[in-house]
């Protein structure tokens, strides 16, 4: 029975040490790596290393959710709109040895109703956009954002219409020179953020772009705010025919100098802002839109027309805007801003000069940090000028705003 056992036991041990052996010989199986999101504090707070490269991106975003009245001119015009807004945006940052390496996309979608979505009666308005997309290196932009005829340096927080170049985003080519201690300038070539507007009694009758606006700038930053020096060109074409040629084309242009200072003896984030523009045959650079769209109170600014003399004569315009931004406590802000615009035309002009003043104020309050509820006002008051018996225009506009921003 001993042997019996024995044999068993050594048996046993024989195997688990084969067993063993050859286990020993199995490859191991090594667990892959982690690669963990890093924080990257180059470029400010919200951005992280894409995994396996060296560029930093941040997400970010905005809901905003907008309630307008408007005082009507006719019982089919609409007095009341909605508006709710998405926006996503994407920043991604590398930094290279020629400079920086940046590619920006912003996206959005709009859903309007009633006077958002610029029709009489009910009416509904959705509108995808891609509100940004361009490339920097080093000094080139290359894209669609925001013009460089504005300064985006301007602290202007109102939601209505002011006459100035207000932040219009555009597709353009740019190249922009550093010349260090806060000095830079740009040359922009870009396509209108407006389309030619020209008038033969009130009809438009503008003919193909063939060259992009010319836009250049000259600008400081410093610690106490920031001023700019702006210059457009822009080319005016018809298809209207005298005496069997087309009529000559013109360039128009345009002039701005834009201010932006830091008040922080008032209060911590107040800036005072003030915006002059002139401009000859390009009155969208003063803030008027070819589709006079613009809100009640709104005269009907052409670029051009064709005099009896079969010459196109452009049409001219000066305004003149600003604001001031005052915090009343860290989370309530408030915001005075308004402008004055004339606008000329010779005596056989198919519309009538004019003058227009816009004065409003808001009241924002950010409980949270990213959050904003605030109400606006605007009054505008449109008086032509020259036409007998013609009365002044003016108007109501009331907002009700919540947004927030991530």
């Amino acid at each position: 029975m001993k042997l019996v056992k024995g044999l068993f036991l050594g048996t046993v041990a024989g195997l688990a040490a084969v067993t063993g052996a050859q286990a020993a010989d199995l490859p191991v199986a090594k667990a892959a790596a982690v690669e963990y999101v890093r924080v990257c504090s180059t470029y400010g707070a919200g951005f992280f290393y894409i995994p396996g490269t060296e560029t930093c991106l941040r997400v970010g975003g905005r809901v905003r959710a907008e309630y307008t009245y408007l005082e009507p001119t006719t019982r089919e015009s609409n007095s009341i709109g909605f508006l709710a807004r998405g926006r996503v945006q994407l920043d991604a940052r590398t930094a290279t040895a020629y400079g920086l390496l940046r590619a920006f996309v912003r996206m959005e979608i709009s859903r309007n109703t009633g006077v958002y979505a610029n029709s009489n009666g009910p009416g509904t308005g959705t509108s995808p956009n891609i509100a940004q997309a361009y490339i920097q290196f080093g000094g080139l932009t290359a894209g669609r954002t925001t013009s460089f005829f504005t300064n985006g340096d301007v602290a202007n927080e109102n939601w209505g219409t002011l006459r100035f170049y207000d932040y219009p985003d555009v597709n353009l080519l740019a190249y922009t020179f550093s010349f260090g201690n806060g000095f830079s300038a740009t040359l922009s070539l870009e396509e209108g953020s407006f389309a030619t507007n020209l008038a033969t009694d009130l009809a438009d009758v503008g003919a193909g772009q063939r060259l992009p606006d010319l836009v250049g700038n000259l600008k400081y930053s410093g610690t106490w705010g920031s001023a700019q020096l702006s210059g457009a060109l822009h080319q005016l074409r018809t298809n209207t025919l005298v005496g069997g040629d087309y009529v000559d084309s013109e360039l128009g242009w345009a002039v701005s100098g834009m201010v932006n200072v830091n008040l922080p003896a008032l209060a911590e984030g107040d800036a005072l802002w003030f915006a002059a523009t002139y401009a000859d045959g390009a009155l969208g650079y003063l803030g008027f839109d070819p589709d006079n769209s613009v809100g009640i109170a709104s005269g009907t600014a052409v670029d051009a027309y064709v005099d009896l003399d079969g010459d196109l004569d452009t049409g001219r315009g000066w305004s003149l805007a600003g604001g001031l931004n005052h915090y009343w406590t860290p989370t309530i802000r408030q915001s005075l801003f308004g402008s004055y615009a004339r606008v000329e035309y010779g005596s056989t002009a198919p519309v009538a000069d004019f003058t227009e003043w816009r004065v409003g104020s808001n009241l924002i309050w950010s409980p949270v940090s990213g959050l904003d509820i605030g109400v606006e006002a605007l009054y505008s008051n449109l008086n032509p000028r020259g036409i007998v018996g013609a009365d002044d225009d003016d108007a109501w506009e009331g907002r009700l705003r919540i947004q927030r921003d991530f």
